[in-house]
């Protein structure tokens, strides 16, 4: 029987030809193969506020993966909460959950915004309301925002989202939304 040596320099080599294939782009990273399209430095998103008839169309991360602040800053103006007008510092996990999303529906589509940062006042009087909200929501701390893609189904939509498992997902079929948020992965 034939024993293979397994010295440094094949160690090495072995090496080498791995990192090849990783940087040429060869290998067929887990996503993919799972049909999902992989997380990458694209950042580009084009959204509607339902409530306020903005639009914002913007490439918030660089090549490199960088985000701009400008970009940002607009991202975090257009998610304000349309109730008072007080704007907050979105996550940008929150930002890049929807933009994968977006991207394994096909890309180039607008997202419709439902709701995005909440004020802790337009929170409590949707509670007075009975409008079902959360006490503590992730709205409150810019990490969620409600949406619908026009021409995707929300089941559609709702099922992307879950196989990415970044964070919560949250089907609303009467209100005509999903939730999504940077929080833990979780379902309702």
């Amino acid at each position: 029987m034939h024993r293979r040596r397994f010295d440094r320099r094949t160690i090495l080599k072995a090496a080498a030809g791995g990192a090849f294939l990783l940087l040429s782009g060869n290998a067929i990273p887990r996503e993919a193969s799972a049909g999902i399209v992989p997380p990458g430095p694209r950042g580009k998103l084009s959204l509607y506020h339902t409530h306020t008839g903005e639009r914002l169309s913007v490439a918030y991360r660089d090549v490199r993966g960088r985000y701009d602040p400008g970009a940002v800053s607009a991202l975090n103006r257009i998610l304000r909460c349309h109730y008072t007008g007080e704007i907050a510092e979105i996550d940008l996990r929150v930002i890049d959950f929807i933009e994968s999303v977006e991207r394994n529906l096909g890309g180039g589509k607008e997202i419709h915004v439902v709701s995005g940062y909440r004020s802790p006042e337009y929170n409590a009087k949707l509670l007075r309301e009975g409008r079902g909200v959360a006490r503590n929501s992730l709205h409150l701390q810019g990490k969620a925002i409600d949406l619908r893609i026009p021409g995707i189904r929300l089941d559609s939509l709702r099922e992307a989202a879950l196989r990415l498992r970044e964070g919560g997902v949250g089907y609303y079929p009467g209100s005509g939304f999903v939730h999504i948020d940077s929080g833990r992965f979780r379902v309702w």
